[in-house]
């Protein structure tokens, strides 16, 4: 293939890749880009800790480490021909992987505590970048200021993606970033909704989520200016909206939002209701006044109609077992129900002592995620829709086997490409689940917190879907930190599969993506 020419008349030809059928240098190569801007991050909590008169060299080291890796691996491979769709999945991959360990170094270097354990730190730093929010601490108040503030940090930068924001700031990564871009989105979306430039597309996102992160922390801080809540000074505001808007479920202690005042829980309900939209259509309605498009959105209507359904079915649940009571039960229920269906994590009751059948509720909510092009994990409301329309379709085909039905959905045709991609999503999700629910049973033994079949399943199901908590002792106000190392380890990779949403490690498993 010939590209753009270096002087008139002459032709430069880029190296041909060899045997392999994935060009290594190119992908390394924007992953050394990316890592060499993820330095930066590390100066926030730097400036906190000179702050707070903490030590700021962990921060330093790991920034300048981060930095020197990249540097190399761009001036080893030097100047690359486009990132094509194979190279784009090994990026994504080693992105998501070499991302976490850089954000763990802090922990080890600063000889937290309780995050002095390679596995236990690597599980933490996965956790906040991949917005799970589930953790191995049994202390969070032990943890510094500057540490509390990274920990929350890395949920910002991981819940809408390093990817996009790297996407949106280095004009460099603009070729081939169209591929990043889609593998990076939580969800199947429309390519044609990303807009004519990757970037301009990317910029839009990060503007709208810092828009809602921003409103979110004023009207959190507000609530302890007046008073409302005297726990909400400016960290704890940022904190918690960090978290909100990211889907994560981290908190600056232990208690998650069972000590905050009843409207601040309310205004936590309703930024995780808002962060679940689609940030691209949200951006539609927030600036360019579409609202009609909301309207004809079915996976927007269904969203919010299962969230009004879930809530209603937690609190007859909960006030039938004599959990709660009053109007108080009522928010409760609702603040339980958006927060495990947008894959929050926060909690406001301790549901590992419900009853089974709240158990189970929540247990269901964990597989239905948000909007496709939010920071949720899990299945997504979208690919519920599709696969409930198809099922429908070879139903109705059955009986009319001569009929021509397509299958639609917000009145657009689905095609088959996306039909397929919802079915090995499926599948592929829950044959995830259950190589990580048996990597916890046979790690548990006989008597580890995680023994038993239900939780088992819960854990890994909370860490696939990145919810994060899940039940038992591993519930909302426990700790991951009892489990073996083979359960961490198997923990871990569910929480990075279901940020990159599977496909992309599940193709580089394959021999033929290596094949030219």
């Amino acid at each position: 293939m010939t590209l753009p020419r270096t002087a008139p008349g002459r032709a430069r030809r880029w190296p041909a890749r060899g045997r392999l059928g994935v060009d290594l240098r190119t992908a390394l190569g924007v992953v050394g880009a990316l890592l060499a801007w993820f330095a930066l991050a590390f100066l926030a909590p730097a400036a906190v800790a000179l702050a707070t008169g903490e030590p700021p060299w962990p921060f330093l080291v790991a920034g300048a480490g981060s930095a020197v890796v990249g540097l190399a691996l761009r001036r080893l491979t030097g100047e690359r021909p486009p990132l094509g769709v194979r190279e784009g999945f090994l990026v994504v991959v080693a992105v998501w992987l070499l991302v976490p360990a850089f954000g763990a170094l802090p922990f080890l270097l600063g000889r937290v505590p309780q995050l002095d354990r390679p596995a236990d730190a690597y599980f933490e730093a996965m956790s906040g970048f991949t917005a799970t929010g589930a953790t191995v601490l049994t202390d969070v108040d032990a943890l510094g200021t500057d540490m509390l503030f990274w920990r929350q940090l890395t949920h910002g930068l991981g819940g809408l993606g390093i990817i996009v924001l790297a996407l949106a700031v280095l004009p460099r990564l603009r070729i081939g970033g169209r591929e990043l871009l889609r593998s990076e989105l939580p969800g199947p979306v429309e390519m044609e909704s990303l807009g004519a430039t990757v970037r301009g597309t990317a910029r839009r996102l990060w503007k709208i989520y810092l828009a809602v992160t921003a409103a979110g922390v004023l009207v959190l801080a507000g609530l302890g200016w007046t008073g409302l809540d005297r726990r909400m000074d400016l960290f704890t505001a940022f904190s918690y909206a960090t978290s909100a808007v990211a889907l994560g479920g981290f908190t600056p202690d232990g208690d998650s939002a069972r000590g905050l005042a009843p409207v601040t829980q309310w205004v936590l309900c309703a930024l995780m209701v808002v962060a679940g939209v689609n940030l691209l259509r949200l951006y539609r309605f927030a600036v360019l006044r579409q609202f009609r498009a909301g309207v004809r959105d079915e996976e927007l209507r269904l969203y919010l109609a299962l969230l009004v359904a879930g809530s209603a079915v937690l609190a007859v649940e909960l006030f039938a077992d004599g959990v709660v009571e009053g109007f108080g039960g009522v928010r409760h229920a609702v603040f339980q129900t958006v927060s495990v269906m947008t894959t929050t994590g926060f909690a406001t009751l301790d549901w590992s002592g419900w009853g089974t059948l709240a158990a189970l509720t929540l247990l269901a909510l964990m597989f239905v995620g948000a909007c496709a092009g939010s920071a949720s994990g899990s299945v997504k409301v979208v690919r519920h829709l599709t696969l409930f329309r198809f099922t429908r379709h070879e139903l109705e085909q059955a009986v009319h086997p001569d009929a021509v039905l397509p299958v639609r959905v917000s009145g657009r045709v689905v095609d088959n490409r996306a039909l397929r991609s919802a079915l090995v999503f499926a599948l592929l999700y829950v044959l995830a689940l259950a190589l990580g629910t048996l990597c916890l049973a046979v790690d548990a033994g006989g008597s580890a917190p995680g023994n038993g079949a239900f939780t088992a399943l819960g854990a890994a199901a909370a860490c696939l879907g990145n919810v994060g908590p899940a039940f038992g002792e591993l519930g909302p106000f426990g700790s991951y930190a009892p489990l073996g190392t083979l359960s961490k380890a198997a923990l871990t990779a569910l929480m990075l599969l279901g940020r990159i949403e599977i496909v992309p490690l599940a193709v580089l498993l394959r021999r033929g993506y290596w094949r030219a």
